[in-house]
């Protein structure tokens, strides 16, 4: 029997996994820069995790989650997205009693149940950042502008950032008035979903990917025009701060993000080069409510996550730090057995090495060494070894380096 992947995941092989290495190093790096510790959580968790700080009028909970029982009968869940896990993790390990802002990020495969496309995987990997106990548009701002640090870092110019605030549960609840309110002039217009949503969750609208439903939103009543003054001033003051810092937006009053938890500040880059589709590489926003649900104390709380499935798809390569790759070959007299310590000695001074493992010939070797696409070339015969001395040829050139190698 032939095996196959499952529908909605893939296998990143060597060559492709480099350009995830990148990723992964950048990422780390802007996180170190702001002073932000790594945290890992389990892939799966109670299911009710999900259904308390996600919503269960979410899509993903709604229809997307992978949920099953164990052999104890508990209801669990496989990861939909990265913040709730972190979420229950600091809250269950005590981290707000230590110094705040409580600065965290995550590298977390996460799984959906959905329609798959370029871009848009079942199983699907983020870099993740939350920041807990900073409740200043300060703390949004900064967040922002790392995660448009860290896509120039991987060569990512032409991103578009959005920006929007959903303020806080007292606006909120009067522009879901608002918001239903016009609804129901267009009752026969709407999806099933959207007629759904109209009566448990109006705000989840203005999410649906349907072009009909989305024509008549242009016309819906605009959350700006519903927030409260303390929320109004938190979003000026994070625009000003963002414009202070050079990173352009554009504010879009119908971006209000999948995920019910979310207050104030919601925003997204978003990328066209996904075959002309328009998608979203990077999503977050402000939860000041969430660790309380949770079972916490009341902390605010912001965070994004990054679609590393569609980073690699826009990386610039050409940023990347190739290491050349040095072959190491024997010619027909000499055992690869006595290859093996100066290969050794090569990788304990930090290069990349292959040697012939598989007793090709002097003249197979060669032939492999360019199939394998190696920089360099040491060529190890008798002589080298009664003198200890090794020459290395750059293969590109065709020249010898200056300095030998003694071992």
């Amino acid at each position: 029997m032939n095996y196959q992947k499952p529908k909605g995941t893939r296998d990143i092989l060597p060559q492709t996994a480099l350009k995830w290495q990148f990723m992964e190093e950048k990422a780390r790096e802007v996180a170190r820069l702001n002073n932000y510790g790594e945290i890992r959580t389990p892939t799966f968790e109670d299911s009710a995790l999900y259904l308390r700080s996600v919503g269960d009028t979410s899509d993903i909970v709604s229809k997307e989650m992978y949920e099953f029982k164990d052999k104890a009968e508990r209801n669990l869940a496989l990861r939909p997205e990265g913040t709730a896990g972190v979420v229950r993790a600091v809250v269950e390990n005590g981290i707000l009693n230590e110094a705040l802002p409580a600065k965290l990020y995550y590298f977390s495969n996460c799984f959906r149940y959905e329609n798959t496309q370029k871009g848009r995987y079942r199983e699907f990997s983020q870099f993740g950042l939350e920041c807990f106990g900073a409740e200043n548009p300060e703390a949004d701002a900064e967040l922002i502008i790392m995660v448009d640090k860290y896509l120039r870092s991987v060569g990512i110019q032409n991103s578009t950032l959005l920006l929007n605030s959903i303020g806080c549960p007292h606006c909120r609840a009067e522009f879901n008035k608002a918001l239903r309110e016009f609804a129901s002039k267009h009752t026969d217009e709407w999806c099933v979903d959207c007629k759904r949503r109209a009566v448990e969750n109006p705000l989840r609208m203005l999410d649906c990917k349907k072009d009909s439903c989305q024509d008549i939103l242009k016309n819906a009543p605009s959350i700006l025009d519903y927030l409260c003054p303390e929320c109004k001033e938190h979003f000026a003051k994070v625009q000003a701060v963002l414009l202070s810092a050079g990173v352009k937006f554009i504010l879009d009053d119908r971006l209000v993000r999948g995920l019910d938890y979310y207050t104030k500040t919601v925003f997204e880059f978003v990328h066209e080069g996904f075959d002309g589709k328009t998608l979203t590489i990077a999503a977050g926003g402000r939860y000041d409510n969430l660790v309380e649900q949770i079972g916490g104390k009341s902390c605010p709380a912001i965070g994004v996550g990054i679609g590393l499935d569609r980073v690699v798809e826009l990386v610039d390569e050409s940023l990347m730090t190739k290491q050349g790759l040095l072959f190491v070959a024997n010619m027909d007299d000499v055992e690869v057995s006595k290859i093996i310590p100066i290969a050794t000695l090569l990788r304990n001074n930090g290069n990349k090495v292959e040697i012939n493992l598989n007793n090709r010939s002097f003249k197979a070797q060669m032939k492999y060494a360019n199939t394998i696409g190696a920089k360099y070339l040491i060529v190890v015969g008798q002589a080298e070894l009664e003198q200890r001395q090794l020459k290395v040829k750059n293969l590109e050139t065709g020249e010898y380096l200056n300095e030998t190698i003694k071992f």
